[in-house]
């Protein structure tokens, strides 16, 4: 199935894993690019060189093309795209818009740029500088999240721009591919989907938390890291969301500090980026300290298992997923799904 996604970025299919932070390695990536997706590794929950060795692994895995994903407000963003540009990755993702000069930094050497955005206004300013495609989260999506619907978004973006438009938030087989495509998009991006795979080292447990949730058991909160954040509704976020302001900034100062030891970043990086973010999303200082949460939190649940002081970033999509196949059944079964509902409609 041959489209303008799949045309600029070489894969064979039009469909793309996401870059999950602490779920989107090597592993998975490798297994969604051999199954003829755009896998994406996450590279905002390791440091520089760490992203440099999994980049290689990925590529002593698959010859076929994938993407790095960056945080286009982190103070060392500069460093990774010179980490994608030696290492010959062919797109970088971004959760973020990346300004017009990171922009134009990897359009120079090769790379194929795609933001993520949920907003029409975001998706034509990064046009307006350059990007190859965006990808459309509406706000059934999970982790960071607006609260637009995808059927809403999506068309929006795609009358507003002449890039190549992916849509995200509420796909999980080839029936949402194909309403995508009717929409003008060039293609499905998933993450709760290819999270729940046999290739995801998320652990087992951890699986069957997501595979148990009903739709309703998918909710939003701010009390993670003061933005808006779908997750799986555990008694931590109940508890979350009852406990005090005091209580919730003192937690992100001990999260903070826990993430600074283990991505080696020191306390100047770390200011550096809250005043990045605090600039780039109109932050309070608390909503900025909240944001130290996220990255310790999500790694309790999806590397340790520890579901009791971790949180599970999810779409509301998680409620209708039943089953943990490969990523290459997975891929094989939303294509075939998709030919299938494209055959049953009438001529």
């Amino acid at each position: 199935m041959a489209t303008a996604l799949t045309e600029l970025t070489g894969v064979r299919y039009p469909i793309v894993q996401t870059g999950m932070g602490w779920v989107a390695g090597p592993r998975l990536v490798s297994a969604s690019a051999n199954a003829g997706a755009l896998g994406i590794l996450a590279s905002a929950t390791m440091t520089v060189e760490q992203l440099r060795t999994a980049v290689r692994e990925v590529k002593s895995r698959t010859d076929a093309p994938f993407g790095v994903n960056l945080r286009a407000d982190a103070g060392d963003a500069g460093d990774r795209v010179d980490v994608i540009v030696e290492q010959g990755v062919r797109v970088a993702s971004f959760a973020l818009a990346p300004s017009q000069e990171l922009i134009g930094r990897l359009k120079d050497a090769g790379v194929v740029v795609i933001p993520s955005i949920g907003a029409r206004r975001h998706a034509e300013k990064v046009a307006a500088w350059g990007a190859d495609a965006v990808v459309v989260q509406g706000g059934e999506g999970g982790g960071h999240t607006g609260d637009v619907a995808t059927t809403v978004l999506l068309p929006q973006v795609v009358d507003a721009v002449d890039i190549p438009v992916v849509a995200a938030g509420g796909f999980h087989d080839g029936r949402g591919l194909v309403a995508a495509l009717a929409y003008g998009a060039a293609g499905i991006a998933m993450g709760t989907r290819f999270l729940l795979t046999s290739d995801s080292t998320v652990p087992a447990a951890v699986k069957e938390k997501y595979l148990a949730a009903a739709v309703q058991d998918v909710t939003v909160t701010t009390e993670v890291d003061g933005m808006r954040h779908r997750m799986l509704r555990t008694e931590l976020v109940d508890a979350l969301e009852r406990s005090g302001r005091t209580t919730a900034l003192l937690r992100a100062v001990r999260h903070a500090a826990a993430f600074r030891k283990e991505s080696g970043a020191t306390w100047a990086g770390l200011v550096r980026d809250g005043l990045a973010m605090k600039h780039g999303k109109n932050l309070s200082w608390s909503q900025v300290l909240l944001a130290a949460n996220t990255p310790v939190m999500l790694k309790a649940s999806m590397v340790e298992g520890r579901t009791d002081r971790g949180v599970m970033a999810s779409g509301q999509v998680a409620g209708l997923i039943d089953d943990l196949p490969s990523c290459a059944e997975l891929v094989d079964r939303v294509m075939a799904d998709a030919h299938a509902t494209l055959e049953s409609l009438p001529q």
